[in-house]
C-alpha cells in the first residue's frame, strides 16, 4: 500500500506510470518521505542478515563442573537455532558424572538481561557501592548512570547490551537449580565515560550475586529452563488468534493493493468489517518481518494480545521503533 502510486494520482499499466484523472490523496513530500523510509528498512533488513546476532553471554557462562560455555549454532529447515554449549561436549571429555549443559541461547540470554535490567533501575543499588568508594560524588553518579541505562535498556541495540554486561558482570554460573550472576558493582564507573564500556576499566571491588530459581529440565540433547514454576517452551506456542488477525491483515492489504482504486469503504463493505476496522487491520501487514516471524512460531511479548495490537495499529514505519512499541527490544 505504502509504494501504491494510485495515492498519488497515477495509474500503473504494464510497469510504466501515467497520471491519472483522480484527484492525488498523498502530496509529493510525504510520498518521498515514505519511500525514503522503506528504503532505510530494506537497509537495516540487510544488514540484519549480513551480521548476525551477537551472542550476548558469551565468555561470560560456566556450567555446573566450572567449566566455559561456547555459543554454537544449529540449522533445522532453514531456521538457526543458537545455544551455549559445555566445553566437555565439544571436546567430547564428558564424564558421566559430569554436569555438561547444551542451552538455548534466547532463554538464558533473556533472563540474564531481565535480572541485571531490574538490578540497574533499584532505587536501593546505591547499597551495593557504599562504603567502597570514598567520594560520594562518584558514587552518586555511579547511581545515576546506572538508572539512566536501566531507563534505555529495552531499546539497548545488542552490541551496547553485550558491552554493558561484559563490564559488570565476573561470571554467570548455570546450576541445575539457580543461576548465579556474579556482578562487581563498582565497575559502574566504567559506564561514565564513554560509550564502549571495558571491563578491564574499573578496580573490580567486591561482587554481588544475583540468584534467578531455575529448573533444568532435560529435553532430548538440550535442556529446558523453567522458571518460578513456568516453563517458557510450553508457553512459546503461536496465539491462534493473533496469528489470524495477521493472516487476515495481509489479506485485507492484498485486496487493497489488487483492488484497482476501489474505494477504502467498498472494499471495507466487501469485507464486511467497519472503514475504521479495515485501516487499522492493513496497518498491521507493515510490521517487521522479525516481529510478524515471531508472532507466527509464538515467541512474542507475553502480554501481547490482539487487542492490545490493534491499539497499537498506528505503529511507526521505523522497524526498530516498532520493536520498542510492542516489546520486543
Amino acid at each position: 500500500m505504502l509504494q501504491n502510486r494510485i495515492y498519488r494520482g497515477e495509474i500503473v499499466h504494464k510497469a510504466q506510470s501515467h497520471l491519472g484523472e483522480h484527484t492525488p490523496i498523498i502530496d509529493q513530500p510525504l510520498w518521498d518521505a515514505v519511500q525514503a523510509q522503506l528504503a532505510s528498512n530494506a537497509d537495516e533488513r540487510n544488514a540484519s542478515a549480513r551480521h548476525p546476532q551477537p551472542s550476548l553471554l558469551a565468555g561470560l557462562l560456566f556450567d555446573g563442573d566450572g567449566n566455559r560455555m561456547t555459543p554454537s549454532h544449529a540449522v533445522k529447515k532453514g531456521t538457526r537455532y543458537r545455544y551455549y554449549v559445555s566445553g566437555s561436549l565439544i571436546t567430547k571429555d564428558r564424564t558421566d558424572h559430569a554436569a555438561a549443559l547444551r542451552v538455548p541461547a534466547a532463554e538464558i540470554e533473556q533472563l540474564v538481561s531481565d535480572r541485571v535490567h531490574r538490578w540497574l533501575l533499584d532505587p536501593g543499588i546505591d547499597k551495593t557501592t557504599a562504603g567502597r568508594l570514598a567520594d560520594p560524588l562518584v558514587e552518586h553518579c555511579l547511581v545515576a548512570r546506572a538508572g539512566e541505562i536501566g531507563k534505555h535498556w529495552p531499546e539497548l541495540p545488542v552490541g551496547r547490551k553485550r558491552a554493558v554486561l561484559a563490564t559488570l558482570i565476573e561470571r554467570i554460573d548455570v546450576r541445575v537449580e539457580r543461576i548465579d550472576i556474579r556482578l562487581r558493582p563498582p565497575r559502574l564507573a566504567a559506564l561514565l565515560d564513554g560509550p564502549d564500556p571495558s571491563p578491564r576499566d574499573a578496580d573490580d571491588g567486591e561482587t554481588e550475586l544475583l540468584s534467578v530459581p531455575v529448573r533444568l529440565r532435560r529435553a532430548g540433547r538440550e535442556i529446558r529452563m523453567v522458571i518460578n514454576g513456568t516453563d517458557p517452551f510450553a508457553a512459546a506456542k503461536p496465539n491462534a488468534r493473533l496469528v489470524k488477525l495477521l493472516l487476515r491483515a495481509h489479506r485485507f492489504n492484498a485486496a487493497l493493493t489488487q483492488g484497482e482504486a476501489i474505494a477504502f469503504a467498498a472494499l471495507a463493505q466487501r469485507e464486511g468489517v467497519s472503514r475504521s476496522y479495515f485501516t487499522r487491520l492493513v496497518r498491521l501487514s507493515y510490521l517487521a518481518p522479525d516481529i510478524t516471524q515471531a508472532i507466527l512460531d509464538g515467541q512474542q511479548p507475553r502480554d501481547l494480545t490482539p487487542e492490545k495490537l490493534l491499539e497499537h495499529s498506528r505503529l511507526p514505519l521505523a522497524w526498530h521503533d516498532q520493536r520498542i512499541g510492542l516489546g520486543f527490544g
